[in-house]
């Protein structure tokens, strides 16, 4: 039943994976511009695949989320899907959806035909990725994949252990952080384990350590949380990450049923709030996306390059 409705919803499901043509895909191919992550980054939106291990699984049902909260719950018992088998499968169930695209006469032929092999792996997209057994698999398949440019990983940090289990590391950690106190956290992500704030401190701990590029991401839901400024600059100092993307939160999908218009900020108050966090910190503002309202801000005193991968990074400095 699950299964139908996401399919309903533009999903396509290997077992416990699943793809999704996001609308950065569609307007890139389209003419209608790119998405922040090519901006900032470097990914080539029409070669990035937005995938994910564990589609009905995650330990947050975080209010804002604009996927079918009400569907996920914590893995029991699960039959998970093998990494390469389940990967395959995911991209060639991408290609089927993207032949839409192929007969529209506003596509671009060039982008359409270079869509069909993905490049850039976005392990996002629905549930919590650290709870499938067989991430690190994943990532180094990935990795190892022909013309893989790169993978990012985006994960809520309630799972620390799984991170510091990780064999392979992703080209981006990302780390999203939605209060700048407990009390909010619980309000905001509704956790289903316990101690979920000291589970988040124990991952941004890891992310100022991990050999990666780092970013901490978040996400500004207006006339919530965006307040307490210093509470929001002591788990920056925590994270200590390359990279902070302040986002605002979009009134979209299923998180329209738990949220207001009215919790949606502009760009322009996006940036100022997230001035007055950043204001005595060593980051700079570096990059912004009207469009998608998010800001970019680098760590000045762990610079690195944003547009490459940072372990090759490493071998070309030792070079």
């Amino acid at each position: 039943m699950k299964e139908k409705k996401l399919e309903e919803m533009g999903y396509r499901l290997s077992g416990t994976g699943s793809v999704e043509i996001c609308r950065w895909n569609k307007n890139v191919l389209t003419g209608r511009g790119a998405c922040y992550k090519q901006t900032f980054y470097g990914v080539p939106t029409h070669r990035c695949m937005e995938l994910t291990p564990s589609t009905l699984f995650c330990n947050n049902n975080c209010a804002y989320c604009w996927r079918p909260a009400e569907f996920m719950g914590l893995p029991k018992k699960v039959d998970w899907s093998q990494p390469e088998a389940m990967v395959e499968e995911l991209i060639q169930k991408r290609k089927a959806l993207l032949m839409g695209f192929k007969g529209n006469p506003k596509t671009n032929q060039k982008l359409f035909f270079e869509s069909l092999k993905p490049i850039h792996f976005a392990i996002s997209l629905s549930g919590e990725p650290t709870l499938y057994p067989y991430l690190s698999k994943l990532i180094d398949y990935l990795n190892r994949r022909e013309n893989t440019f790169s993978t990012f990983l985006v994960t809520n940090g309630q799972n620390p252990l799984a991170l510091k289990k990780l064999n392979t590391l992703p080209t981006q950690l990302y780390l999203s952080v939605t209060a700048p106190n407990p009390e909010l956290y619980k309000r905001i992500s509704i956790p289903l384990e316990k101690n979920p704030w000291e589970r988040l401190l124990e991952s941004c701990n890891f992310l100022a350590s991990v050999k990666t590029r780092t970013v901490l991401r978040v996400t500004f839901i207006k006339n919530l949380n965006m307040v307490e400024p210093s509470g929001w600059v002591k788990l920056i100092k925590q994270a200590n990450p390359h990279f902070i993307e302040f986002k605002g939160y979009s009134w979209i999908g299923r998180s329209r049923d738990r949220m207001k218009l009215d919790n949606v900020p502009t760009h322009d108050e996006v940036k100022i709030f997230a001035d007055k966090i950043m204001a005595g910190l060593n980051y700079q503002l570096i990059d912004q996306h009207k469009r998608s309202r998010i800001v970019l801000y680098q760590n000045q005193d762990r610079k690195i390059n944003r547009f490459i991968n940072p372990v090759q990074q490493e071998k070309d400095i030792k070079q």
